[in-house]
């Protein structure tokens, strides 16, 4: 293989490499430069002589081995996160092809919060073989453990997951997409023009608000539970928004109808996510940290706390 047909071949494995890494990480910047570092080992193995018959075998052990590393240092803090963590929102316009929203389609908020719950080993070993298929020998070459290893740990994985509930929301549906997008439609419009009666009619008896502020802007610090909790709290919010002249755009969000409001300078305040299911919407997931918002673009104040730059 000549190399620029290899540099496009490697380049060719970016996306995968991607998911593998922002399903680990659950963080977008954490992602890009954990697949950067294994581009770089990439050059420095290839400059040591070294043959890589597989390169993309090669890649993927780099990406989740180095995944691994980074979340074994990163529980620590994550451990004193302030309020609900949430992931960094993978955004897709909602009229981007349909090939866009694969990655994100994988990985919804709801099932990397129930990963968040395993350990790094047993969260590379049930991605890699629940999200992407990799067989048990591939998945123990990855990980560095024997087949019979991964199999318990894939077994104990799955158990957690399970015991964790909301499994209903774990894998995508992709046959009610046109159905959720015209509900999230009706539900924003419902909530920018304040009719409350319309939006409670969209709400499941047991729907739940959660809001990611990191403790830099203003978010809820614990989960909202029901129907009159949570609309009491939407309206709140988009009272606010109206008053700052705020606008909202409907989109994709990790493979879910939602949406991302901006000031009215156009920069991002939030990030909505919305699980649907029965025709009721059943989680609200509000990213409101400006730290998760940057790779959307310029990050709006509206809604940082005093002191939290």
């Amino acid at each position: 293989m000549t190399g620029s047909a290899d540099e496009a071949s490697a380049a060719s494995y970016r996306p995968l490499l991607f998911s593998i890494a922002y399903g680990m990480t659950g963080s977008v910047g954490d992602a890009e430069d954990i697949v950067q570092d294994a581009f770089v080992g990439l050059t420095r193995a290839r400059q040591a002589g070294t043959v890589i018959a597989d390169l993309k075998a090669y890649l993927t052990t780099a990406v989740t081995r180095l995944a691994i590393n980074y979340l074994s240092s990163a529980r620590v803090r994550r451990e004193t996160y302030v309020g609900d963590w949430l992931p960094e929102p993978v955004v897709v316009p909602v009229d981007a092809p349909a090939e866009h929203a694969e990655l994100a389609d994988s990985l919804s908020m709801a099932f990397l919060v129930l990963l968040d719950t395993l350990t790094p080993v047993e969260r590379a070993v049930f991605m890699l073989r629940e999200v992407f298929g990799y067989g048990y020998p591939d998945v123990a070459r990855i990980t560095g453990k024997t087949e019979v290893n991964c199999r318990q740990i894939f077994a104990r994985a799955r158990q957690r997951i399970t015991a964790g509930g909301q499994a209903r929301d774990i894998v995508p549906q992709p046959a009610r997409r046109a159905e959720g997008e015209e509900l999230a439609r009706r539900f924003f419009e419902a909530a920018e023009g304040g009719d409350m009666d319309a939006l409670l009619g969209m709400l499941a008896p047991d729907v739940v608000l959660h809001g990611d502020g990191g403790g830099k802007a203003q978010a809820i610090g614990k989960p909202a539970v029901g129907q009159q909790q949570v609309l009491r709290l939407m309206a709140g919010i988009f009272r606010r928004g109206r008053f700052l002249g705020a606008t909202l755009r409907l989109a994709w969000v990790n493979g879910q109808p939602g949406a991302v409001t901006y000031d009215a300078g156009g920069r991002v305040v939030n990030v909505f996510e919305l699980d649907i299911a029965g025709g009721r919407v059943q989680t609200i997931r509000s990213v409101v940290n400006p730290d998760k918002l940057g790779h959307l673009g310029p990050v709006s104040d509206a809604a940082r706390l005093p002191g939290k730059d």
